[in-house]
C-alpha cells in the first residue's frame, strides 16, 4: 500500500518566510525602530522649528537620548512648529520646568539638534504625550539673520571693527608699545601671547569651573538672588557717592597699615589653618547651643516684659530698704553692737582652744569614769550588787545621818567597853600606865580598801582616755 505523505512548509514556502523575516528586520534596523517597545512621546512648540527635522537627534548633556519624529505648524496664522519627540528610558524622568533649545551639531555631523534639560527634581513630572510650551523653548539665531537685521552703515562699522580687532591681534608692536610687558612675550603678536596663556589655562579654567558652580548657589534662583541683591548694593552705593569715597579712603589708609605690617601678616595667614580646624568644632557647639538657646530666650520674654511693672513695685520697697539701713536705724544699732562683736570675736577664738580641752574630758568621761560607775565592786558578804556610782548616793544617806545629833547616829563618838582579851586595833596604853577601858572580843577587820603603801603614779601628759578603766575587784581590807 502507498502511504499519504503529511502536509508541511515546502522549502520554497520556508524560504520565502525567510526573506519577508530579514526584509522587515533589515527595514526596522535602518529606521532605527523597536516595533517592541513603548517608547516616551514629548512635544514641544517652538517659534521657530525649520534647522531640525525628522530624525534630527534629541540630547541631554550630549548623550543622545531621543529622535524627532515629526515636525508640523502650530496652526496656519503663526510660524510656531511643534516639534513631536521620542525619548528614551535613559532620558526620564522630565520635569515640568524643562527647557528644550535647537543648537547647531558640529562641522562634520552636520544638521541641528534639539538639546533637552530635563528639569529640576523637585518640580513634578510631565508625561507620555504632554507638551512643553513656547516660553521653555529656543531657537538657535544663524549668522545670516544677524547680518540680514544690520544696515549699511552698521555693516561698514562691524568691517571696521574687525579689521581693528584683527590687526590688534595679528599685528606686530610698534617700538616701545611693549616695554612694560612680561619678557616672555616681548615682540610678539597679541595672538601669540594669547596662544602661550593656553599652557596656564587649564588650571585657571578649573577654578573658575569651581566659582563659577559656586555662584549657582545651593537653591533654585540662588544666582538670580544675589543678582538682584547686587543691584540694590550698588544702587545705595550710588546715592551715597561721599560715604563711598570715604569709604575708599579708609580702605587705601587700612592697606597701607597691613603693608606695614607684612611680617605679622604673614604669620597670622600661616597659623590661619590651625584656627580654622579649631573653629569647626566650635562653629558646631555653638551650632548645637542655638535651640535650647532660642528655647529659653522664648521662655524668658514674659518674665522680660514684666519686668518693668516689678522694678516699678521695687522702688516702694527701696526706699523702705533705704530708711532702714539709715544712721538712725540698723547703722546706729550696728554701731552699737560693734564692741559686743569685738567681745564675741575674742570669745570665739578663745572657744577655739577651750573645745579640745572639753572634747578631752569627755572622752575621758566616757572612756573611763563612766564606765567605772558602772561596775559591782566585789567586796564579799558586803557586797551590795549595784553599780558602785548609785552606792556612792546611797552613801550620802548615811552621811547625813551621821550629821545628825538627835539619836545614836550622832556625831558622837561612844565607846562601849568590853570584856574581851584583845587589845583594840592600833591603840596603845597610855605613856606611863597599862590601863585599857575596853578590850575586844574578835580582832578588827581593818579599812576596805586597805590605804596603799605608796600613792599611785601620776603621769599628767598621759591622755586620761587612754587609760584602761581600773579594776575594781583588787581592793583588799587591811589594818587601820
Amino acid at each position: 500500500m502507498r502511504g499519504t505523505r503529511p502536509a508541511g512548509l515546502t522549502p520554497f514556502r520556508a524560504g520565502l518566510l525567510a526573506v519577508v523575516v530579514m526584509v522587515i528586520a533589515v527595514y526596522f534596523a535602518f529606521l532605527g525602530v523597536n516595533p517592541f517597545s513603548s517608547p516616551f512621546e514629548l512635544k514641544a512648540v517652538f517659534a521657530n522649528a525649520q534647522n531640525v527635522g525628522k530624525r534630527s537627534p534629541v540630547r541631554i548633556a550630549g548623550v543622545e537620548v531621543g529622535r524627532v519624529t515629526r515636525v508640523e505648524r502650530a496652526d496656519d496664522d503663526s510660524q510656531a512648529s511643534v516639534v513631536t519627540m521620542v525619548l528614551k528610558d535613559d532620558a526620564l524622568p522630565i520635569h515640568e520646568d524643562a527647557t528644550l533649545k535647537i543648537r547647531p551639531r558640529i562641522f562634520l555631523e552636520g544638521n541641528f539638534f534639539v538639546d533637552l534639560r530635563p528639569g529640576s527634581p523637585g518640580s513634578d513630572q510631565v508625561h507620555d504625550g504632554d507638551t512643553i510650551p513656547m516660553t521653555r523653548t529656543a531657537s538657535s539665531v544663524q549668522l545670516d539673520e544677524v547680518l540680514g537685521a544690520l544696515k549699511t552703515n552698521t555693516r561698514e562699522d562691524l568691517r571696521k571693527l574687525l579689521d581693528g580687532y584683527g590687526e590688534a591681534i595679528g599685528g606686530k608692536p610698534k617700538p616701545g608699545e611693549d616695554a612694560d610687558q612680561d619678557p616672555d612675550v616681548k615682540g610678539e603678536t597679541a595672538g601669540e601671547a594669547l596662544n602661550q596663556t593656553l599652557t596656564y589655562s587649564p588650571d585657571a579654567l578649573r577654578g573658575v569651573a569651581l566659582v563659577n558652580q559656586a555662584l549657582l548657589g545651593t537653591e533654585r534662583h540662588d544666582l538670580s538672588r544675589l543678582i538682584a541683591s547686587g543691584g540694590k548694593v550698588s544702587s545705595a552705593l550710588r546715592r551715597h557717592e561721599g560715604s563711598l569715597g570715604d569709604l575708599v579712603t579708609n580702605l587705601d589708609v587700612t592697606t597701607g597699615a597691613l603693608a606695614s605690617q607684612e611680617s605679622n601678616l604673614s604669620e597670622s595667614v600661616r597659623r590661619l589653618p590651625a584656627v580654622l580646624a579649631a573653629a569647626g568644632p566650635a562653629l558646631d557647639n555653638l551650632n548645637r547651643a542655638f535651640p535650647p538657646t532660642r528655647a529659653f530666650a522664648r521662655e524668658i520674654l514674659p518674665g522680660v516684659r514684666e519686668t518693668p511693672a516689678t522694678i516699678a513695685a521695687a522702688f516702694p520697697w527701696i526706699a523702705q530698704t533705704r530708711a532702714l539701713v539709715s544712721p538712725a536705724e540698723l547703722q546706729g544699732l550696728l554701731r552699737d553692737l560693734q564692741p559686743s562683736i569685738d567681745d564675741l570675736a575674742k570669745t570665739t577664738d578663745e572657744t577655739l582652744q577651750l573645745l579640745p580641752q572639753v572634747d578631752l574630758v569627755d572622752r575621758c568621761a566616757l572612756k573611763v569614769v563612766l564606765p567605772t560607775g558602772e561596775r559591782v565592786i566585789p567586796d564579799g558578804e558586803f557586797t551590795s550588787g549595784v553599780p558602785n556610782y548609785r552606792e556612792l548616793f546611797q552613801s550620802l544617806v548615811g552621811f547625813a545621818g551621821e550629821g545628825g545629833g538627835f539619836d545614836g547616829n550622832g556625831n558622837f563618838t561612844r565607846v562601849f567597853a568590853g570584856g574581851g582579851d584583845l587589845p583594840p586595833l592600833g591603840t596603845n596604853p597610855l605613856p606611863g600606865t597599862e590601863r585599857r577601858f575596853w578590850n575586844p572580843v574578835i580582832p578588827p577587820i581593818g579599812s576596805r580598801p586597805a590605804r596603799p603603801a605608796k600613792q599611785p603614779p601620776h603621769k599628767p601628759g598621759f591622755p586620761c582616755h587612754r587609760n584602761e578603766p581600773p579594776n575594781l575587784g583588787s581592793a583588799r581590807t587591811g589594818a587601820p
